[in-house]
């Protein structure tokens, strides 16, 4: 089984293959498919086992496949919530290397720094926001950011969030969002509060 395989259209194929990715992983092999057929999923994957590239590509097929259909400003379109700067700057990492050939954009968002930086991304416009829980409610609140168009919404490292106590701020954020949307979730372990999330 290669990527090939999978369906995955050719300017994320020769960004993957600049990556040195030929084979996807169990957890690629299993979840892309099902993403790329538009179904919501619930996958349980240790940390390094290439839950980014999972969730990430089948993501930019779709947003690159349907950008046509875009006039203005680029609108939020993909959100993808994880619980740690560290987390959410190697995920923005990896997108940007995935997508290098699509055209498509994505920001970063996290606390700990100044917002100014972050807000004029925003401001520019970005297809795929990646963020922390609490920077991100900070700048839903001071009408930065509308999440309106989401149609992708990924809870990566779902039992961390759990264990850092961001359960109410995940509640607060999925209240927000579209009814008809994807929703992915991804997790190490499915303690009860996850799965009933």
């Amino acid at each position: 089984m290669t990527f090939k395989d999978l369906a995955i259209i050719e300017p994320i194929l020769k960004a993957l293959q600049e990556e040195g990715y030929t084979h996807p992983t169990p957890i690629q092999e299993q979840a892309i498919p099902i993403l790329l057929n538009r179904k919501d999923l619930l996958g349980c994957a240790q940390t390094g086992t290439g839950k980014t590239a999972a969730f990430t590509i089948p993501i930019l097929q779709h947003l690159y496949n349907s950008k046509g259909d875009t006039k203005g400003k680029r609108k939020i379109k993909s959100l993808i919530v994880t619980p740690t700067r560290e987390l959410a700057i190697q995920i923005n990492e990896n997108i940007t290397n995935y997508g290098k050939y699509t055209a498509l954009k994505n920001v970063v968002i996290f606390g700990g720094v100044k917002q100014g930086g972050q807000t004029d991304a925003l401001r520019r416009g970005t297809d795929i926001l990646v963020a922390t829980p609490g920077r991100l409610l900070d700048l839903i609140s001071q009408g930065f950011i509308s999440l309106q168009d989401i149609k992708y919404f990924v809870l990566d490292e779902a039992d961390q969030m759990l264990d850092m106590g961001f359960i109410h701020d995940i509640k607060k954020i999925i209240a927000k969002l579209p009814f008809k949307r994807q929703s992915l979730f991804f997790s190490a372990t499915m303690p009860p509060a996850i799965a009933e999330l």
